[in-house]
C-alpha cells in the first residue's frame, strides 16, 4: 500500500469511526475543500511574490501554511475516495492530456492559453 493509499484508508476509518460518512457527500466535501483552499489563499493573499517565495522560512507562517495544505489534501483525498477516483491515475491522465495540449516547442517559457480541446 502506498502512502497515499494508507492516508486515504486512515481518513476513511476516521470518518467511519465518528459516523461522519453521512455528511461526506461529494457536494459537502467539495465545498469543504473550496473553503480550505480559501484559507490557504488567505495565508498568502497580501504577500508580495518575494514574500511568498520565502513564506516557509518564518516558523509561524510555515506552520499555518502546512496546516492549510494538510486540510486541502485531506478533503481532496476524502472526495476522491467517496467518488472512487484514483487520484494518481487521474493526475497521470491529465498530465498526458496537457502534454498534447501544451507542446514544449510552442509553450516553453510562455503562459499563453492553449486552444480548447477538440
Amino acid at each position: 500500500m502506498t502512502g497515499l493509499e494508507e492516508l486515504t484508508d486512515r481518513l476513511r476509518r476516521f470518518a467511519q469511526d465518528r459516523d461522519w460518512e453521512q455528511f461526506h457527500t461529494p457536494k459537502n466535501l467539495a465545498m469543504a475543500l473550496a473553503g480550505e483552499v480559501g484559507e490557504l489563499l488567505a495565508e498568502l493573499q497580501w504577500l508580495t511574490p518575494e514574500e511568498t517565495a520565502t513564506v516557509m522560512e518564518d516558523e509561524a507562517s510555515a506552520g499555518r501554511v502546512r496546516s492549510e495544505l494538510a486540510d486541502v489534501m485531506t478533503y481532496l483525498l476524502r472526495l476522491a475516495d467517496v467518488l472512487e477516483v484514483d487520484l494518481v491515475e487521474a493526475a497521470h491522465a491529465k498530465l498526458d492530456e496537457n502534454d498534447k495540449r501544451f507542446p514544449v516547442e510552442t509553450y516553453r517559457g510562455s503562459a499563453k492559453k492553449a486552444p480548447p480541446l477538440v
